[in-house]
């Protein structure tokens, strides 16, 4: 973060000193746990379900903090920030939120980062922001790859894109940082458009508008008003606004008409600015094609795994191009590329000739059917393995939803689908109305059975998937597969 004294914090955000005289300065990080801390830092005390950051005060002074942004007094130099307004803004509801100070300390904690990044996005900080229903923290971690040899980038670990992540991202920011780059989620309507008032962003991608979420909007019209947020936030052409936008999901295009920023598409459409031609997998899922720019043409092999990473890595460069990157310059990035975040097709090769393709992180059925693409494609005639759970948050579509995607890998021929957990039930059902026989696919209850089953019945040369939505906890199937084969490529 940018340099800052106690008493420049406390009007930024609306608060009062207490036990400071308002110069002492804050040098270093902010952070929300107690644990992170560094000297010169700013401690962020955020009410949880289990745990009251408030609590954690003296702990974070003593690590080296120079003082708490907080919603009540504590035994610590502290900036007490006000109560939001009775109908003031509350787009996210943090769990364990009983008395309304984590709704508090989420918007002091906004301010502030909208403070820094006015301040820094005036002297040529570019913030990209990025959404979409699947695939945006691979999205956001190619972006970040491709702007870093054009100067120093932040972006947030993992899938920072909430209401907390969000803010805590930009406030990474210095003097030195060139881009910004940010994940918005949304679990309902005004969310994204509340992250952008966080940390307005001029270059905005829309990636997809799928199923995830379905359960909360109730359709993807409902999602794309969300998501769409975005590119309504941008600032016009005139002023350097640039929307990035899937000229192949009708969806996705249609937000066109709804931003003032110029528009660059990237797809595999002929009418896309950034497009690839020629697409094709290879031995191990990982997709080749010819990348087609305004700025000329050139071969990519992208060093991610699937065909469904060609519509992430074209969003990416879409958005690099802009910032000054040539196509050569992103084809070499994005052959270096590997998975930057955990749990995000990772694909291991046991000594034993195992492949297990760990894409437990989250799912939805458009992000499964991508995934069953690619592992048949890695297969190539030998055996593969579905290792499936729970999709969740789809609503009233949620049974016909895994029932598809049962069938779907009988049509794909996978060779044993293995579904995991009562809820994903349907999916079995589905395997098996579609034609499946025998135990070409078997209902297991929980990880357990299915490592049991696993251990018992690979054999070299096996490829396995394993995903499911992030509460099934599937990845430790994966790890469980993985244990002791560390030194594996």
């Amino acid at each position: 973060m940018i340099e800052l004294s106690l008493a420049e914090i406390a009007e930024v955000v609306g608060g009062r000193l207490h036990g400071a005289d308002g110069t002492e300065r804050v040098t270093g990080s902010v952070e929300f746990d107690s644990r992170k801390v560094t000297p010169g830092g700013l401690f962020v005390a955020v009410p949880g379900e289990r745990v009251d950051g408030h609590d954690f005060a003296g702990t974070a002074v003593a690590a080296g903090a120079v003082a708490v942004l907080a919603a009540r007094e504590v035994d610590a130099p502290a900036v007490i920030v006000p109560p939001v307004p009775s109908g003031g803004e509350r787009s996210y509801v943090l769990a364990g939120d009983r008395d309304g100070s984590g709704a508090a300390v989420l918007a002091a904690l906004a301010a502030l980062a909208r403070h820094v990044v006015d301040r820094l996005s005036a002297d040529g900080l570019a913030v990209v922001g990025v959404t979409g229903s699947s695939g945006k923290t691979s999205t956001k971690d190619l972006i970040a790859r491709l702007l870093a040899p054009l100067g120093p980038t932040v972006a947030p670990p993992g899938s920072f894109n909430n209401e907390l992540g969000h803010p805590w991202t930009a406030l990474r920011a210095d003097e030195r940082t060139r881009h910004l780059v940010l994940e918005l989620s949304a679990r309902g309507v005004g969310h994204v458009a509340a992250l952008c008032r966080t940390a307005p962003p001029r270059i905005g991608a829309v990636l997809n508008i799928g199923s995830a979420h379905l359960g909360e909007f109730g359709s993807r019209e409902a999602i794309a008003r969300a998501k769409g947020e975005l590119v309504e936030a941008l600032p016009s052409a005139e002023d350097g606004g640039v929307a990035v936008l899937n000229a192949d999901d009708p969806l996705v295009a249609a937000m066109a008409a709804r931003t003032s920023a110029r528009v660059v598409r990237f797809g595999q459409s002929a009418d896309a600015d950034v497009r690839a031609e020629d697409v094709e997998l290879d031995e191990l899922g990982r997709p080749r094609f010819e990348l087609v720019t305004p700025a000329g043409r050139t071969r990519v092999l992208l060093g991610l795994h699937g065909e469904h990473q060609v519509g992430n890595a074209l969003a990416a460069v879409a958005v690099a191009l802009e910032l000054g990157a040539s196509p050569d310059q992103v084809a070499e990035e994005l052959a270096a590329a590997r998975p930057a975040s955990r749990w995000r097709m990772e694909v291991t090769e046991r000594p034993d000739g195992v492949v297990v393709v760990n894409d437990a992180y989250n799912a939805n059925p458009e992000s499964v059917r991508a995934a069953l693409k690619t592992l048949v494609a890695m297969a190539r005639g030998r055996r593969s393995w579905a290792v499936l759970g729970p999709m969740a948050e789809l609503g009233g579509r949620s049974a016909a939803e895994h029932d598809e995607i049962g069938r779907l890998a009988v049509r794909f021929n996978v060779s044993r689908l293995v579904v995991v957990g009562e809820q994903a039930r349907p999916m079995h059902q589905g395997a098996h109305l579609e034609g499946s026989w025998g135990e070409e696919s078997v209902l297991v209850p929980d990880v357990e059975a299915a490592v049991a089953l696993l251990r018992a019945e690979l054999r070299p040369g096996d490829v396995v998937l394993v995903k499911a939505s992030r509460a099934a906890g599937l990845e430790r199937v994966a790890q469980a597969l993985l244990a002791g084969t560390e030194g594996a490529a």
